[in-house]
Order: C-alpha cells, then sequence, then structure tokens
C-alpha cells in the first residue's frame, strides 16, 4: 500500500501542467539571477538598490543560484522528468517495439478512415516485404499479416531531452556542493597559495597542499599602443615542492592541472625598484593616472626637500620617462640603464607587476556540457518521423493502412515509393500490377 501511494504521488509530479509550472519558477529565477547582480558585497546592493537591498539580502538573491529554495525547485523538476521517464516515455517506447499484427477486417474499424480493399488482383506479399525492406522499414511477418515500421529513434528524443535537462540542472547542483573559486593578485616573481575565497561549496576542498608561482608577467600591444594581450608565466607544485605543471597562460587560455582552472583575469602596476648609487636598493610605488586621455603610472624620488625626480610609465616595454617637479621631460630611460640626476647614479633594476587570477574548481561543468550536448543531439533526433506500417492478406486482397507522427508528406512519398518497387518486383504470368492504397492517421 505505501509503494502504491508513493508512486501515485510521484505520478502526480509527472503532470504535464504541473511540469511547467516548476519550470516556470525556474525561469523566473534565472530571469532574477541575471537582472540581479550576483555575489556582490553588501554595500554594493545597498548603494545600488537602496529601497529592496534588505529584501535581496533576506531571500539570497544575490546568489540566486546557490540557495536552498533554487536547489529544492531544481531537485522537484527532476523528480518530475524522472517520473515522467520511466512511467511514460520509456513504456510508449517499449511500446513502439512491440509487434503489432492485425488478422481481421475490422481490426481498424474503430478509426474516422475507411479501409481499402484490392480486389480482384494477383499479388505477391513476399515483394512487398522486399519493399519495405528497401525503404529501411524493419519488416515482421507472421501468417497472413504483416507489420513494420521505421524512425524509432524519433520516439527516443524525448527521453534524450529529459535526461539532457536532468544531467544540467544535477551540475548546477553539483557545481553549488562542490566547486570553489578563488582570485588572487600576485606580484611576478611571488609563490602563493590559494587564500582569498570568493565562493566555496559545503562539500569543496581546497588543494592545500599546491602552491603556485608567477614566474614572470608580460604584455603585448597593438600599433595604436592599445593592450593587445597580457600573459602570466605559472608553476604549479605539490608535495615538498613537487614540479607539477608549468604553462605561460593568456585570457581564454587557461592553465588546467587534474581538475583546478587557473584563468588569467587581470593585471596591476604595484611598483619600482630603483637602484641608487652603489648601495642602497629602494622600491617606490606606483599611481596609476590619466595623462592627456591616456593611463600612465607615476612615482617620483626625493632629491632634495624641495625637489624631485618623477618616473612616467606608459606601457611595459622598459622605457620610462623621466622628469623633473615642473613636469618637463629629461629624457628617456631604460629598465637596467644607468642614469645620473644631481651627480647621482641610478638604475631601474625592475617594473614590479601583479597579474590578476582566478583558480576555479567545477566538477559539475562536465555535467552541464554533457546536458547540452545531449540535448542537441535530441534536437537532430526529433526530427526523424516514426512511420508504421499494417498490411494482412486475404484471400481476395491485400489490405493496407499506413501512420506517421509527423512530416506526412515524406511517408506518402515512401508510399508512392513502396507502389513504384512493388509494382517493378511484382512478376507473374498475366503481368498487372496491384496498387496499394495508404490512409494517413
Amino acid at each position: 500500500m505505501s509503494k502504491n501511494f508513493v508512486w501515485k504521488s510521484l505520478k502526480k509530479l509527472a503532470n504535464l501542467n504541473v511540469a511547467i509550472f516548476v519550470l516556470s519558477m525556474i525561469i523566473f529565477c534565472c530571469i532574477l539571477g541575471s537582472i540581479i547582480e550576483q555575489d556582490k558585497g553588501f554595500s554594493y546592493y545597498q548603494f545600488h538598490y537602496p529601497n529592496y537591498y534588505f529584501l535581496i539580502i533576506l531571500f539570497g538573491l544575490d546568489h540566486v543560484f546557490r540557495t536552498w529554495w533554487f536547489i529544492l525547485i531544481s531537485s522537484v523538476f527532476i523528480l518530475s522528468l524522472l517520473t515522467c521517464t520511466f512511467s511514460t516515455q520509456l513504456p510508449s517506447l517499449k511500446n513502439a517495439r512491440r509487434w503489432k499484427f492485425i488478422y481481421r477486417k475490422s481490426a481498424f474499424n474503430n478509426n474516422k478512415y475507411d479501409l481499402n480493399n484490392i480486389h480482384d488482383y494477383d499479388y505477391s506479399f513476399i515483394n512487398i516485404i522486399y519493399s519495405l525492406i528497401r525503404l529501411n522499414f524493419f519488416v515482421f511477418c507472421t501468417n497472413d499479416s504483416l507489420y513494420s515500421y521505421k524512425g524509432l529513434y524519433g520516439r527516443i528524443a524525448p527521453i534524450f531531452v529529459h535526461f539532457s535537462i536532468i544531467a544540467v540542472l544535477l551540475g548546477s547542483v553539483c557545481s553549488f556542493l562542490l566547486s570553489f573559486v578563488v582570485q588572487e593578485i600576485v606580484p611576478k616573481g611571488e609563490v602563493f597559495h590559494l587564500k582569498n575565497i570568493i565562493h566555496g561549496g559545503s562539500y569543496s576542498y581546497l588543494p592545500a597542499d599546491t602552491t603556485f608561482r608567477v614566474n614572470d608577467f608580460s604584455m603585448s600591444y597593438n600599433l595604436n599602443g592599445s593592450i593587445q594581450q597580457f600573459f602570466s608565466s605559472l608553476s604549479v607544485y605539490f608535495h615538498n615542492d613537487r614540479f607539477l605543471s608549468s604553462k605561460i597562460i593568456s585570457v581564454n587560455k587557461p592553465l588546467r592541472f587534474f581538475s583546478v582552472t587557473l584563468y588569467q583575469t587581470d593585471w596591476q602596476v604595484d611598483a619600482l625598484r630603483i637602484s641608487l648609487g652603489e648601495n642602497y636598493l629602494i622600491q617606490k610605488k606606483l599611481v596609476k593616472t590619466n595623462v592627456n586621455g591616456k593611463n600612465c603610472w607615476l612615482s617620483n624620488v626625493s632629491l632634495s626637500r624641495t625637489d624631485k625626480a618623477f618616473f612616467v610609465i606608459f606601457n611595459l616595454d622598459d622605457h620610462l620617462l623621466l622628469c623633473n617637479s615642473e613636469g618637463a621631460v629629461l629624457g628617456e630611460v631604460d629598465v637596467g640603464e644607468k642614469f645620473y640626476i644631481n651627480n647621482s647614479s641610478f638604475v631601474i633594476k625592475d617594473i614590479i607587476t601583479s597579474t590578476g587570477l582566478q583558480v576555479k574548481v567545477d566538477p559539475g561543468i562536465f555535467l552541464v556540457y554533457f546536458g547540452f550536448s545531449i540535448m542537441i543531439l535530441s534536437t537532430f533526433l526529433s526530427y526523424i518521423s516514426y512511420s508504421q506500417v499494417w498490411i494482412y492478406r486475404s484471400i481476395e486482397s491485400v489490405e493496407f493502412w499506413g501512420s506517421t507522427n509527423r512530416a506526412s508528406l515524406f511517408f506518402e512519398q515512401d508510399i508512392a515509393h513502396l507502389d513504384t518497387m512493388y509494382s517493378h518486383y511484382l512478376v507473374c504470368p498475366n503481368s498487372r500490377i496491384i496498387k496499394v492504397y495508404s490512409i494517413l492517421i
């Protein structure tokens, strides 16, 4: 009794109206997650949504796809699709594969079409079978009755659609529970661990024994001086500095090892390392500003209480402008070049840059991609027509019925080809052609 009660309750979830309602709720949640910016700080929502920020934080609209109620709605929809698949779609597919022979004239009298009988013609049952096989029909024959079908893959398409949606939803649930995202700004030449966690699932795991090193950072420029691409050379070490992997990454070309992916996301210029005289090494912070509509970075060195020298960087091609306190350009210097100011020697040892990295682990992404791949495949399969043919041979004639679920014009062409082939293969002493009439249901 309890099993019957559970099964009946589950079958109510398979109702089309219920499934459409739950799907509409998921669509509404996705719209909310697209309109409201996700994973921002409290102050962001307080500034941009002064009248609604309390509701946004209260109901978790700042992270819609990671809320318990979105996971619950997704789970209900998954359960609805599974119930529909096992209670309706699979039995329907099984029924489509069954042999459905007819043995009497009145077998289809309950439909709206009249049956067509062929009288007073010579016919060849074997030639009809051979003609159907040539048209790629699967043919089953017993006694004086014949059943054939083709396009069974078209009946599998709805099942594939269900499983693809389930895979996508399960992938999103796995991402919520098992994924994590870390963002780091790391200076060139530094070693770092994963610490700045943006999002971590309840069951996510950070590889604590893994360390990373930024070997180098560089840029490429367009002819007009704008940035074309920026690159980071990274190395990965595991368990007591055991080397794992190394790669130069750029935007859209990440470093992947195991289930971890490192993306290039941002960059910044931090400081200048300057050698002063023979014994002193100083490091001066660079400040980003705008000069004549161009971004640049400024730093200064005090020469006396009232006099300063300014260094201006427009790009990272190892060239710097040297200016005085009034802003006049004194000259251009290169990294590593020795120059003098007020009889004191200076050498720009290095331009210290930092690279912005996003480290991501998302086990659910494979399920999402797999689900969409199956959905694309099922779209093509859904265009395959499922056609059926019944033939019953009586003493006087051959009775024929045909049915297809879509593309009735193509099915009519198949029937015309069947008529042509049958006429061609039919050989008898009194050579007369039997016409096969079809009824489309």
